[in-house]
């Protein structure tokens, strides 16, 4: 049975594109969800989901909210602020997730900075809460530790959302983070029930770069299918979405690219 009913277009797979661009291409392609950047959004939440809805689109998530960690408590208390705005978009797009990526220490220990992500979703969590909203953690690969994200395995992750044990908190997991991780399928399966999104890419071998090597689903090394099956068994059964950042895929984004992608996402998922 084919999948692409749970396809949804992650907006950076064509960053060129802005979101009516991205919307109206995916509706003519027939895809049914797009996973949508606050950044794209234009400062009016509320207009792009009139728009997505026009076209019968539905977000499956915004990204991204977190980046909890700062070197002052008044940079943090920002943040968090930020993140309370962060989960009203995703209200008024009508998403049930607001992907959280944590954020790398920024002036913080490792240690304080873990703690601080913690600290920083427990205090939006009511917020989140009351929205309808899912926080959803996604773990990074470890190389982004440094600049992008604390929180790099799906152990560290689901350890959060149980600390949390909020049906507002769960996790999002990203082929491309978490398939080298060889306790990847035990933490997939304690995870169920609390999958809140799952994307889908590929690793190239070799690696063009780490922030803009996603391959096309593929074009690589992932074990996609079994990861989708496991995360399928641990009880998700929502949106797919096909994230990429890759600079020769936005350089030749053009109308054939969602065909493609649905082409390697039967063929690959």
């Amino acid at each position: 049975m084919s999948l692409l009913h749970r396809l949804s277009f992650n907006q950076m797979t064509a960053d060129p594109w802005s979101l009516e661009q991205a919307v109206r291409n995916c509706s003519r392609s027939g895809i049914p969800f797009i996973g949508a950047w606050r950044h794209k959004l234009g400062g009016d939440a509320d207009k792009a989901s009139a728009m997505i809805r026009s076209e019968g689109l539905r977000v499956s998530s915004l990204c991204r909210g977190g980046w909890f960690s700062a070197p002052t408590a008044e940079e943090r208390r920002e943040r968090v602020e930020d993140n309370r705005v962060a989960i009203e978009e995703t209200a008024l797009l009508g998403a049930p997730v607001l992907v959280i990526v944590s954020g790398p220490a920024n002036g913080q220990t490792l240690s304080d900075a873990r703690a601080t992500v913690l600290d920083g979703l427990r205090e939006v969590l009511p917020d989140a809460e009351k929205a309808g909203v899912i926080l959803g953690i996604e773990p990074l690969h470890p190389m982004y530790a440094a600049e992008r994200s604390v929180v790099v395995t799906l152990k560290q992750a689901t350890d959060i959302v149980e600390q949390l044990s909020s049906a507002a908190a769960g996790v999002v997991v990203d082929v491309f983070h978490v398939w080298w991780d060889p306790d990847v399928m035990h933490q997939i399966e304690r995870a169920s029930g609390k999958i809140a999104g799952f994307h889908v890419s590929d690793w190239p071998v070799p690696l063009p770069g780490i922030l803009m090597g996603r391959g096309m689903m593929g074009d690589g090394i992932i074990e996609l299918r079994k990861l989708r099956q496991a995360v399928d068994a641990a009880g998700y059964d929502g949106p797919i979405e096909v994230e990429i950042f890759n600079e020769e895929i936005w350089k030749n984004a053009d109308d054939g690219l969602l065909d493609l992608i649905q082409r390697r996402f039967i063929e690959n998922i």
